[in-house]
């Protein structure tokens, strides 16, 4: 178990790891953040806006399931959005380099930093 600040350092050591930050949707405000690079407070409002768009589509379309993760792939960066599936609400927001990062690893380390996160 790990809070904010233990979880996003666990992400940052991820190979290719530029940023990270936990937001509440509910807000757009972030509740912590690491790294540099990256505005995280306009990252963290406009990812509000992608989270609440895919959210309303999934009701449009009557789906009943669960965002798992959103990926957006930039010519140069990968973005990684994860819902925090023990706290309604919030969400992790990473931001890889692409030519250094594997996608996958960093996936699954924003997973576990998901799953051990106490808030």
């Amino acid at each position: 178990m790990a809070g904010l600040k233990e979880s996003m350092a666990d992400v940052l050591a991820v190979d290719g790891a530029i940023a990270v930050a936990i937001v509440d949707s509910n807000s757009g405000m972030m509740l912590g953040s690491a790294g540099a690079g990256v505005d995280l407070d306009v990252a963290s409002a406009g990812n509000t806006e992608v989270v609440r768009a895919k959210m309303k589509t999934m009701k449009a379309l009557k789906l009943n399931d669960e965002i798992e993760d959103i990926l957006i792939s930039l010519g140069r960066q990968y973005h990684i959005i994860r819902p925090v599936a023990s706290k309604p609400g919030l969400f992790f927001y990473v931001v890889l380099d692409r030519s250094k990062a594997n996608l996958a690893m960093a996936r699954r380390k924003v997973l576990d930093a998901e799953n051990g996160l106490v808030i």
